[in-house]
């Protein structure tokens, strides 16, 4: 149990190098990720980079570690979706363009069509498993099995698909779809939207809606890592208004509409905005996460 404690405890002088170079970083048990930006006005430049992990090199030489670079990656993000000409000097044997983060096919276009494809491909795979299965168990049960190896699925990570293709939703959706009728032998043909209310199962698109509603209030609360707090700001008009005592969040204007209203610090506060004051007036999680989805589910299916 102390393993990975006494590891992290191992690795804090490698935060310090990090921060002496103005590189932002997430470190997690066995992996570690370091984010830099790339700017037009330094031509790209990616020194600040390099000399980085000359550091931290050394000083992974000097703790008995040793630099793994066959299992160091590179991504080349873009806001504009056009990859910049950068040159990556050395690291340009590392450059990929579609990467495993956490279980998250993450692609340079964030679009995350790789990411969808798998989890709808290991979605189908798991109803044709569970399908052989159905006749043992009484259905309360099954439905337990299909959210275990099935919803999971879908709910994983989620919140990266604000935004995403109306196509790619579509596909996600009939995972649910297929997973309802197995469930409930509805046949192929029969319009399905009935069937998932009765289920209390939100469309995928609410389900989305719902996990950074999730992110919003534990980020209000205190529930949340300080990378997400920091990203909401209530919002305060300019005059006296009667929306000031509303419990809103302020919007960020982005520059790209696409890609900026993606965003948590974009998507949240618009979603949050829309609930009624009563949520979120809530300071109970467990409350919040009751009235959020009974919202939701009036949205989706009208009563």
């Amino acid at each position: 149990m102390l393993g990975p404690l006494l590891f992290s405890l191992y690795l804090l002088s490698l935060g310090s190098i990090l921060r002496k170079h103005g590189i932002s970083f997430h470190c997690y048990a066995d992996d570690s990720q370091i984010y830099v930006p790339l700017r037009k006005s330094e031509a790209y430049s990616i020194k600040p980079l390099l000399d980085c992990l000359q550091d931290i090199k050394a000083w992974m030489s000097l703790n008995f570690l040793n630099f793994n670079e066959k299992k160091t990656e590179v991504m080349v993000f873009s806001g504009s979706g056009v990859s910049p000409l950068v040159d990556l000097g050395y690291l340009e044997q590392f450059r990929r363009p579609i990467l495993n983060n956490l279980g998250v096919k993450v692609d340079t276009d964030l679009k995350f069509d790789t990411q969808v494809k798998a989890v709808v491909k290991s979605s189908f795979f798991q109803l044709r498993q569970l399908a052989k299965i159905k006749p043992m168990l009484e259905r309360q049960h099954f439905e337990t099995v299909i959210h275990a190896f099935v919803t999971t699925r879908l709910d994983y990570c989620n919140a990266l698909y604000m935004g995403i293709s109306e196509a790619s939703i579509a596909r996600l959706q009939l995972v649910q779809n297929a997973a309802a009728r197995l469930l409930t032998n509805t046949r192929m043909y029969d319009h399905i939207t009935p069937i998932l209310a009765s289920l209390h199962w939100l469309p995928v698109r609410f389900r989305i809606n719902f996990k950074i509603l999730l992110f919003a209030f534990k980020a209000l609360n205190g529930l949340a890592p300080p990378y997400l707090s920091e990203l909401l700001k209530p919002y305060t008009p300019s005059r006296s208004l009667r929306s000031a005592d509303q419990l809103f969040l302020a919007t960020p204007r982005t520059r790209l509409k696409h890609r900026g209203e993606r965003a948590f610090a974009v998507a949240a506060p618009k979603l949050w905005n829309t609930l009624p004051l009563h949520i979120r007036q809530t300071t109970s999680l467990c409350l919040f996460k009751t009235l959020v989805k009974t919202h939701l589910f009036y949205l989706a299916f009208g009563h």
